[in-house]
C-alpha cells in the first residue's frame, strides 16, 4: 500500500514520532521519579519500623503471673524510655504507630494529589507540544511564502528598473518632441500673423477701391441729378417718366446726403414750377420706400471657409424714427408652457416665438393683430433662442438638446441639426450672411458653423458659461456667467478684448451701425458700450426693474434711440439712450416675468413674451 514502510526504517515518519514519544515518556519518568526518590524509601522504612514494633510489642506483653521484668533497654529504645512500664511503652508505641499511620495517609493523599497534578501538567504539556508542532508547521509555511514573496519582489524590482529606464527614455523623447512642437507652433503663429496681415492689406486695398468706385458713382449720379434738376418737366409728361425722375432724386438723397434735413430738401425740390401736381404729395416715407425698392442689393463679402463666395446682405435703414409703444394691441396664450424667445423677420411682418414646449410658432402681423402662420417642429429640447437670417428665408434656434436646429421658412420640418456641444445651447445667431452662424453653450464653448457644409469650422473655449452671442463684420461678442463680455476676431484665434460688468450677463444686442452694444445683467441694470472706445457709455436703472432669469433679453430700438427690457413683475421699461433717463414703463397683460422682447425693424411694433405662455403685441 502506498505510503506504508518498514517501522524500523529510521527515515520512516512513523518511526520518528514513535521515538519522539518514547523520549518524552522517559523524560517524564525521570522528572516524576526524581520527585519521589526520597519519599518512597522513607515510606518503606516507616512501614518496616511499624511491623518491627508490632512484633516486639507482642513479645513483650506480660503474662498475668509474671513478675515485672527487669528493665532492659534494647538497641531501638531511647534513653528517655528507660524506666517506663511495658504498658506505658505499648501505649506510647501505639500512639507513635497511629501518628505514623496518619503521616502515611497524608503522604498517600499527597501522592494522589501529586499524581493528579502530574496528569494535568502532562495534558498541558501535550497540548503545548501539539501547539508547538502546529506553530512550527505554520512557521515553515510562512518561511516558504516569504521566500516566494521575496522572489516576486526581486522580479518586480527588476521589472520596475526596466520600466523606469523606458520611462526616462520616453520622457527624453517627449521633451524633444515638445521642443519641436513649440517650434512648429511658433512658426505657425508667425505664418498666421503674416497671413492675417496680408489679408488685412488686401482688405484695405479692396475697401479703398470700393470707396473710390462709390465716390465716382456718387459724383456721376450727382451730375446726372444736376442735369435732371435743370430740365423742365411739363404737366403733360407721362407718369412713368416722372416716376423715373423721382427715383433718381430719391436715390441721390440716400447715396449723397447733404447738410440739412431730408424733408426740407424734398420740399424745396417739389416747390419748383412746372412740376406735376402728384409730385407735391411725395413724403419722406415714400422716398424711403422707393429707395428700399431700388437699393435691395447684395454686396460681395469675401469667401467662406470652403472657398465658395458667399453673399452678405446689406441692411437697409428703413426706420427713420422708432415709435414708442403705448398700449397692448393683441394678447395670446400662444404656447403650451413658458415662452423664452421672440424675433422679428427682416420684413417686420413675420414673427417667430419659441418656448419650453419645443415648438417654434410663426406669426404674421396683420392690422395690429397676430395671425398664426406656421408651426415648426423637430426641436429636440426647449427653445432658448431664435434668429432669422438676413434674407428672412431661414430660421435658426438654440435648444436644450445640446444642438441648434435650422429651418427653411415655409417648411415644417427641421432642415439641418448643428450638433457638437456637450451641454445646453443658449444662443444661436446668424452672421451677416445666411451661410454662417455662431452658437454659444453652457459647455463653455462658442462655435462657428459653415451652414453650406453643415460642420463646425471653429471652436472657441471659454472659462465660463455663455449666455448670449452677437456678430458683427469681423467680430463675435459673447456674454458670460462670470460677469464678462468677450470679443473674438473671426480672422484670429484669440480673444481680443474683455469688458467686465457687474452681474451675470443675460443678453446682448448690437446696434445696426455696429457701434454700440447693449448688455443686460443680473445686477438689474442695462449697459450701453461704445465699441469705438470700448467703454461703458450709459448704465440704465429703474425703481421696480429687476431681471427675472438668467436668459432675460433686452434690445435696442431699430434707430438705436431707445433700450427696451422686461422686468420680473411683467412690466416693460424703455430708456432713452442719449439722455439715460427712463422714457416710460408699461404695465398690462403680463402677470409673470418677461423673458424676451423684440422691436420690429420698421420701428412700429414691439412684442414681449413671458413665463406664463403669453405673447403680447404692443403698438
Amino acid at each position: 500500500m502506498e505510503g506504508s514502510g518498514d517501522p524500523g526504517d529510521p527515515g520512516d515518519p512513523a518511526a520518528r514520532w514513535k521515538r519522539h514519544i518514547v523520549r518524552q515518556l522517559r523524560q517524564r519518568d525521570r522528572t516524576q521519579k526524581a520527585l519521589f526518590l526520597e519519599l518512597v524509601p522513607a515510606y518503606n522504612r516507616l512501614l518496616e519500623k511499624a511491623e518491627l514494633l508490632a512484633r516486639f510489642s507482642e513479645k513483650l506483653q506480660p503474662e498475668p503471673n509474671d513478675v515485672t521484668p527487669s528493665v532492659h533497654q534494647g538497641p531501638w529504645e531511647k534513653e528517655s524510655d528507660q524506666g517506663l512500664s511495658p504498658a506505658a511503652l505499648r501505649v506510647k508505641w501505639q500512639e507513635e504507630a497511629e501518628a505514623l499511620r496518619l503521616v502515611c495517609g497524608e503522604m498517600a493523599y499527597q501522592v494522589v494529589e501529586k499524581n493528579k497534578t502530574l496528569s494535568t501538567l502532562k495534558s498541558q504539556l501535550e497540548e503545548r507540544q501539539s501547539r508547538l508542532a502546529a506553530l512550527q508547521a505554520r512557521v515553515e509555511q510562512l518561511e516558504e511564502a516569504r521566500a516566494k514573496e521575496a522572489g516576486q519582489v526581486h522580479a518586480r524590482c527588476a521589472l520596475n528598473e526596466e520600466q523606469r529606464a523606458a520611462y526616462e527614455a520616453l520622457r527624453a523623447r517627449v521633451g524633444h518632441q515638445e521642443a519641436a512642437l513649440r517650434g512648429l507652433e511658433e512658426e505657425a503663429c508667425d505664418l498666421l500673423e503674416r497671413l492675417v496681415q496680408q489679408k488685412a492689406r488686401a482688405a484695405a486695398e479692396r475697401n479703398l477701391r470700393n470707396e473710390r468706385r462709390e465716390r465716382a458713382k456718387q459724383a456721376r449720379v450727382s451730375q446726372e441729378l444736376k442735369k435732371a434738376a435743370k430740365r423742365t418737366v411739363s404737366i403733360s409728361e407721362s407718369p412713368d417718366t416722372l416716376g423715373d425722375g423721382i427715383r433718381e432724386e430719391a436715390e441721390t438723397l440716400v447715396l449723397a446726403p447733404r447738410p440739412g434735413s431730408l424733408e426740407s430738401e424734398a420740399g424745396e425740390k417739389w416747390k419748383r414750377p412746372f412740376r406735376s401736381a402728384s409730385a407735391t404729395s411725395l413724403t419722406v416715407s415714400r422716398c424711403v420706400d422707393v429707395v428700399k425698392g431700388l437699393l435691395d442689393f447684395k454686396k460681395r463679402r469675401g469667401h467662406s471657409i470652403g472657398g465658395v463666395p458667399e453673399q452678405r446682405y446689406q441692411s437697409i435703414p428703413v426706420c427713420v424714427t422708432a415709435r414708442l409703444p403705448t398700449q397692448a394691441q393683441d394678447v395670446l396664450d400662444a404656447h403650451l408652457s413658458e415662452v423664452s424667445a421672440v424675433r422679428f423677420g427682416p420684413n417686420s411682418s413675420l414673427l417667430a416665438t419659441g418656448g419650453a414646449d419645443r415648438l417654434i410658432l410663426l406669426w404674421n402681423v396683420v392690422g395690429g393683430r397676430l395671425k398664426a402662420n406656421q408651426t415648426l417642429e423637430g426641436a429636440g429640447g426647449s427653445i432658448t433662442s431664435v434668429d432669422f437670417d438676413p434674407s428672412g428665408s431661414q430660421l435658426l434656434a438654440a435648444t436644450y438638446n445640446k444642438a441648434a436646429q435650422l429651418w427653411k421658412v415655409g417648411e415644417a420640418q427641421s432642415k439641418e441639426t448643428l450638433s457638437g456641444h456637450t451641454d445646453k445651447v443658449t444662443a444661436a445667431k446668424f452672421k451677416l450672411t445666411r451661410h454662417q452662424a455662431v452658437t454659444g453653450s453652457r459647455d463653455r464653448t462658442v462655435k462657428e458653423w459653415d451652414l453650406c457644409r453643415v460642420y463646425c469650422s471653429r471652436t472657441i473655449n471659454v472659462l465660463s458659461y455663455c449666455n448670449d452671442v452677437v456678430c458683427g463684420d469681423h467680430v463675435i461678442i459673447s456674454g458670460h456667467n462670470d460677469q464678462k463680455i468677450r470679443f473674438w476676431d473671426s480672422r484670429g484665434p484669440h480673444c481680443t478684448q474683455v469688458i467686465p460688468v457687474q452681474g451675470r450677463v443675460t443678453s446682448l444686442s448690437l446696434s445696426h451701425d455696429q457701434l454700440h452694444l447693449l448688455s443686460c445683467s443680473r445686477d438689474d441694470t442695462l449697459k450701453v458700450i461704445d465699441l469705438r472706445v470700448s467703454n461703458i457709455r450709459q448704465v440704465f436703472r429703474a425703481d421696480g426693474f429687476k431681471c427675472g432669469s438668467d436668459w432675460t433679453k433686452a434690445v435696442f430700438s431699430p434707430d438705436r434711440s431707445y433700450a427696451l427690457a422686461g422686468s420680473w413683475d411683467g412690466a416693460l421699461y424703455i430708456w432713452d439712450v442719449d439722455t439715460g433717463k427712463l422714457e416710460s414703463s408699461l404695465r398690462g397683460p403680463h402677470s409673470a416675468a418677461i423673458n424676451a422682447v423684440a422691436w420690429c425693424y420698421s420701428g412700429s411694433h414691439v412684442v414681449s413674451v413671458d413665463q406664463a405662455r403669453k405673447v403680447v403685441l404692443w403698438h
